[in-house]
């Protein structure tokens, strides 16, 4: 029999983030998500990736993103007390220290698989997410995070952040030489989320800093220059490479409107990490999470077109778990602060796209691909390859607050 949770809608439409029932579906929602990841624990260190059954994909390269989105994910379960065991961050920082970070050269390689490094290049995306993985893991009460976020923050200043534009580089070979001039909007994005975690972690205003810096540049300069859309590349000056298209799940061309939820999001973190101080950007972060909705949702179907073209119109129309779940994260978030009409109606039609397309209610996690007529696609994706998007989307709403999740999720235990 199929293992249903239902959403139960609230009393009242602006009852959502307060609702018992829906705040226990969100619990359990997580809880299962966890318990399907376990088995990527993988015997002699690292992890797996996982088939829809939750078994392992063998011939997986094991990737510098999935290792450090475990871990964060799963100090975010240990500080909501959905997690009881610490064996999956126990495992993951030790692996992390072990195989990723490079004796030779420095820095975190980005895959390894049984021979050893199987991709050696040096991307500040990865390293983001390392930061990311030793703050959250520091906030869990990990003893070695310190150390992780100190090794990896000399990688980041040393070779990715240029101090003269307040953002961050891309990518290197193994041995640090240069093999392009590409610049680009995601690892800023998630330099973003990681920096703020940091500071939320360690109280170094240091990370605040930056973190506003690269908000400046994408929220202030780049937004409102493209209709409230974000270019995702750019060349070594910074200005718009409107012609890049490279990895189609990475580096798609055009604007990808899942991370106009994730950026928004972010925004109204910094704000409220930073005093909340005057000048729109409550407003800023509205108007690039409501433009993106209103771009890509699939009328007819449901679900977000992937990627944008320039003026907005669909580019790639193929539907992933992941925009839906970072949309559902905006939403909460901006009911947390103001809330609209809109925004229930939208985040009550998220979950239940979710419940009814994307949720394995047979055996746990989130599918990440439909094919047009809503059936399961593996076009991009083998298995279920991520945690970190769908089980955020259940912890996000539980926090009443804008920022400190990690904190917030405890304060629920106490």
């Amino acid at each position: 029999m199929t293992d249903r949770i239902p959403l139960a809608s609230p009393a009242r439409e602006t009852d959502w983030l307060t609702d018992p029932v829906h705040r226990a579906f969100l619990r359990r929602e997580a809880a299962r998500q966890f318990a399907f990841f376990n088995a990527s624990l993988r015997a002699g260190g690292g992890f797996w990736t996982l088939d829809y059954e939750g078994r392992p994909l063998r011939d997986e390269p094991q990737e510098l993103h999935t290792t450090t989105r475990l871990v964060h994910s799963y100090a975010l379960g240990k500080q909501a007390g959905l997690v009881i065991s610490d064996d999956v961050i126990d495992q993951g920082m030790s692996y992390l220290w072990s195989h990723h970070r490079d004796a030779d050269h420095g820095g975190y390689v980005w895959a390894l698989d049984d021979t050893g490094v199987a991709d050696g290049r040096k991307l500040a995306y990865g390293h983001v997410f390392v930061l990311l993985a030793g703050a959250s893991a520091l906030d869990a009460g990990h003893p070695d995070a310190r150390r992780l976020i100190d090794d990896v923050m000399a990688i980041i200043d040393r070779h990715f952040w240029e101090e003269d534009n307040g953002l961050l580089c891309d990518e290197y070979n193994r041995d640090w030489t240069p093999f392009s001039t590409y610049r680009g909007m995601n690892a800023n994005m998630h330099g973003i989320e990681a920096m703020l975690t940091a500071f939320e972690a360690t109280g170094d205003q240091l990370f605040l800093t930056r973190a506003g810096r690269i908000l400046d540049f994408f929220v202030g300069r780049i937004a409102p220059a493209h209709g409230w859309r974000l270019p995702e590349h750019y060349k070594a000056d910074w200005s718009v490479d409107a012609a890049y298209a490279g990895n189609p799940m990475f580096r798609p061309a055009g604007t990808t409107p899942g991370h106009s939820f994730e950026l928004g999001r972010l925004l109204l973190q910094y704000w409220d990490l930073a005093g909340r101080p005057a000048g729109g950007m409550a407003a800023s972060a509205r108007r690039l999470i409501e433009q993106a909705l209103a771009d890509a949702w699939n009328e007819a179907r449901g679900g977000f077109a992937y990627t944008l073209k320039f003026d907005g119109s669909v580019d790639n129309p193929n539907r992933y778990w992941w925009p839906v779940t970072e949309a559902i994260g905006a939403i909460a978030t901006l009911m947390k602060l103001d809330p609209q009409p809109s925004d229930h109606v939208w985040y009550a039609r998220l979950w239940r796209f979710a419940e009814t397309h994307l949720i394995d209610h047979a055996r746990g996690g989130w599918f990440p691909e439909l094919a047009a007529d809503d059936s399961l696609a593996m076009t991009q994706f083998k298995g279920k390859p991520d945690i970190y998007h769908s089980v955020q989307a259940a912890l996000f709403p539980l926090v009443p607050g804008l920022s400190r999740m990690s904190k917030g999720l405890a304060a629920l235990t106490d």
